[in-house]
């Protein structure tokens, strides 16, 4: 009876699968090839600011669940400028025993430029859950991403005592690695309260900027754009091709709104214009 279940679950489990192509045409980045898979949709593009493409990923199913299997390709072909971000908040969900996998691949070509701003991932308590993100960067290409996690949910008093998260990220360019990232968190008091895990705070936050040197004036302008008084803590480091901000607290507010200002500084001194916010982060 209780195996016959488990063969039943893992049968309904989601293989969602989207795949999306961007090119530069007149003066605007399309989307010029779209696949898509159940639960994964994107919303049709949106041009708040001119010709960059502003994408929403969905996720039709509301969540992720232990056995699911997610794939994302992103390829921006030359010249081509997109900004993709998701719907909601992307929820883990409490696992039997099967891990939850999401791949992501993103080819960003010349000149080209990615910006990768999903909104928060919730991590509930025993969730099994592995995300592998893998880009490939042309010379002159661009690649901005965040990543904000919370374990646990914390409005109702959760903490994440039993489960496992992984995120994997690399960063290659013309076969040589510009970042690896490798974190991991095993469920478990020990860990969420040590000062070398989660110091008691259920938030963790990176944001990366890869593709082209950074000078140091614009690292301790990001360093000073992080609240003085704040009990959270946050770092800057100087990549040899980037910069790269990490923060572990207690406030999805308070990590958002210091990565948007430094996506704003970063925006304006490389890229040469304003930050637009998505519109479906006002909803």
């Amino acid at each position: 009876m209780n195996n016959s279940w488990n063969v039943e679950q893992k049968s309904n489990n989601w293989h969602g699968n989207l795949n999306l192509v961007y090119a530069q045409h007149q003066g605007k980045t399309q989307i010029i090839h779209s696949q898509m898979k159940a639960p994964l949709k994107v919303q049709r593009p949106f041009y708040p600011e001119g010709g960059v493409c502003h994408s929403v990923v969905l996720h039709t199913a509301g969540g992720i669940v232990g056995g699911d299997r997610n794939h994302l390709s992103f390829h921006l072909r030359p010249n081509a400028q997109a900004l993709i971000t998701t719907a909601t908040a992307g929820k883990i969900y409490r696992s039997d025993g099967l891990q939850a996998i999401q791949s992501m691949q993103m080819q960003v070509d010349t000149n080209a430029c990615l910006e990768w701003l999903p909104q928060e991932t919730i991590v509930f308590d025993g969730a099994v859950y592995r995300q592998d993100l893998h880009i490939e960067l042309a010379p002159g290409a661009k690649w901005l991403g965040w990543e904000i996690t919370r374990f646990g949910r914390t409005a109702r008093g959760e903490r994440f005592l039993t489960g496992d998260w992984k995120s994997f990220t690399e960063v290659w360019q013309q076969g040589l690695p510009l970042w690896i990232d490798r974190q991991w968190l095993p469920g478990g008091k020990n860990i969420i309260d040590s000062p070398h895990g989660l110091a008691r705070l259920a938030i963790v936050g990176s944001l990366a900027w890869i593709g082209q040197p950074v000078e140091p004036e614009i690292v301790e302008k990001a360093r000073v754009l992080f609240p003085k008084h704040s009990s959270s803590q946050a770092g800057v480091t100087c990549l040899p091709t980037g910069l790269l901000c990490r923060y572990r607290g207690s406030s999805t507010t308070e990590v958002r709104n210091w990565f948007t200002e430094v996506w704003q500084l970063l925006r304006s001194h490389y890229l040469n214009r304003s930050i637009c916010p998505p519109r479906v982060w006002q909803l």
